[in-house]
């Protein structure tokens, strides 16, 4: 039997325009027109979206009237992302009279979507309770998707659940729990603390105390900077292998998994991060900085021939 191919599309982050090229480039035919268009390939190609549609860019509701539609149609799968979790959790009143991450509304990205929700209000509400029903990871066998970090135990910790669920998504947002752990890991990835006095400044230039790490082939023993995602850096410390317990680290005879979030240079060479590993975020979401997909024909190992990107960034071999 033929092994379905999937291409597999990194954080869109309202870049309709972009998606619409990166669909076109790889061969996708638009059935319908407006809103409810969905694309479909005459190879009966599948997407899999890696989760981010919303925030940021400039057409949100175009964005996501276009996944759902392919999803809808058979077309492709969708996962959620951290934005879409972090837009349910940020209007779900959290029964003390606030929300439950309440921080997360006056950011500049869902700012922007909120803007452009201006006058769609009612329709916003739908895209919520839409948002909900996006699993959090999937796992086809031989291929699987997961926004940020595939770790085995909280994945399973997490099978049939799902934030539509009033009492689990207060849990997943309330810190200490397992709940909030699980969701944390596999939409964000792991952190580890710096040392004290030390900070990890993200794309942003926000310090932090925390730094997101890798979650594979990680040492017995090192800087915690030198694990760093998206790339590692010099700053002193190391961790201790305790810091380690709760850090998947994904093992090279498991199958391929893809992942977006990381926010890699746009100007890196399209390439894995391992052979089983690929990150399909390079910063679409600003710019004219391409968005970027992997056509997966069923091999195990994975290949920089396998990148697809909507226009010719200038690249340069990753740090």
């Amino acid at each position: 039997m033929k092994t379905q191919g999937y291409d597999l599309i990194g954080d869109i982050h309202g870049q309709h325009g972009k998606l619409v090229g990166l669909l076109e480039a790889m061969g996708y035919q638009q059935r319908g027109s407006g809103l409810r268009a969905s694309w479909q390939h005459p190879e009966g190609r599948k997407v899999i979206f890696l989760g981010d549609y919303i925030d940021r860019g400039p057409t949100i509701r175009e964005t996501l009237h276009t996944v759902r539609a392919m999803v809808d149609a058979g077309e492709a799968l969708a996962i959620m992302g951290n934005h879409e979790y972090n837009a349910v959790a940020a209007e779900t009143p959290d029964g003390k009279g606030d929300f439950l991450r309440p921080e997360k509304v006056n950011r500049g990205g869902q700012l922007e979507t909120k803007r452009q929700f201006a006058g769609f209000e009612a329709e916003w509400e739908e895209w919520k309770q839409w948002m909900k029903h996006l699993p959090m990871y999937l796992d086809l066998g031989d291929l699987r998707a997961v926004h940020a970090c595939w770790d085995a135990a909280k994945i399973a910790s997490l099978d049939g659940l799902t934030i539509a669920d009033p009492d689990f998504l207060v849990r997943s947002a309330t810190r200490s729990t397992w709940e909030y752990l699980a969701v944390e890991a596999v939409l964000k990835g792991p952190e580890l603390r710096m040392p004290e006095g030390n900070l990890f400044y993200d794309k942003e230039g926000i310090g932090r105390q925390t730094v997101r790490v890798r979650w594979w082939d990680l040492p017995a023993q090192g800087r915690i900077s030198h694990v760093a995602m998206p790339e590692p850096f010099d700053a002193p410390g190391d961790f201790r292998p305790e810091d380690l317990k709760n850090v998947a680290n994904y093992g090279k005879d498991q199958p391929p998994v893809f992942i977006g979030h990381y926010w890699l240079r746009p100007t890196w060479e399209r390439q894995p991060l391992t052979t089983n590993i690929a990150c399909l975020d390079y910063s679409a979401a600003f710019g004219d900085n391409a968005l970027t997909a992997y056509r997966w024909n069923g091999e195990p190992v994975l290949t920089p021939s396998g990148f697809i990107t909507a226009g010719k960034p200038q690249l340069r071999a990753a740090a």
